[in-house]
């Protein structure tokens, strides 16, 4: 258990609903089931500036490439480490700058704001997003952030990863509800832009919609593959450094 989460009780009695979600395929929202408040506790004094888990380094002026194939629809997402901060819950975070490209137009346009602990936790604070119908429809449903409407943080990688229970990636009840969980480590896979090998594979979904996807992450880049149970993939083509 991640410290600062709820006690063991309530984590049982999450992990319990959690499992049942994930094997019957849909959100916890949508069974009408309801997790237990979640509430870590944030002391920034226990806060570092950069963000250098060697699963998740996130170096001003990165910048990495992303190729996704939903069932044929292919799609373009560029990641951008920014120089842009901003301070939440007293913790200064990094801004982490996503966007995805539809047949030439920008569908989707998202801020996080990320920090790490001292312990080597990667904490996901905030997140700005837009999300542009073709029609030109923009939608801010996902946005979110620490502190604000009951928002609270969630972890996105842990400081010392290893096969476990499910963690929140995020919080805002019934508007941003991301989990993962760590299945497997030491995998090796080969995208676009090399063959990766140690990567941890984790198991990500949300408790309101249905559906989950697996993620690798390689030491020293992050995220190189994601596969969803309907079959759509990302993998990472480029990364080029500052």
């Amino acid at each position: 258990m991640l410290e600062g989460g709820p006690d063991v009780r309530a984590v049982r009695i999450e992990l319990a609903l959690l499992a049942l979600c994930v094997v019957a395929g849909l959100g916890c929202e949508a069974m009408g089931l309801r997790v237990p408040d979640y509430h870590p506790q944030i002391d920034p004094s226990n806060f570092q500036e950069t963000v250098d888990n060697p699963y998740y380094p996130l170096v001003p002026g990165t910048t990495f490439r992303y190729i996704e194939n939903d069932r044929g629809e292919v799609s373009e997402e560029v990641v951008t480490v920014t120089h842009d901060t901003k301070t939440i819950m007293g913790v200064k975070c990094i801004g982490v700058h996503d966007t995805v490209m539809k047949d030439g137009k920008v569908a989707e346009d998202t801020y996080d704001w990320i920090a790490q602990d001292k312990q080597g936790n990667v904490w996901h604070l905030g997140e700005d997003t837009e999300e542009i119908s073709p029609g030109g429809m923009v939608s801010t449903m996902g946005s979110w952030e620490s502190g604000v409407n009951g928002g609270q943080p969630g972890i996105l990688m842990p400081g010392d990863p290893k096969p476990g229970a499910p963690y929140r990636q995020e919080y805002e009840r019934g508007e941003a509800e991301d989990m993962a969980q760590i299945v497997a480590l030491n995998e090796s896979v080969t995208v676009p832009a090399g063959t990766y090998t140690g990567c941890v594979k984790t198991l990500d979904w949300s408790l309101l919609e249905a559906g989950s996807e697996n993620k690798w992450y390689a030491k020293g880049v992050g995220v190189v593959k994601t596969l969803a149970i309907d079959g759509t993939t990302q993998e990472l083509i480029s990364v080029t450094s500052p």
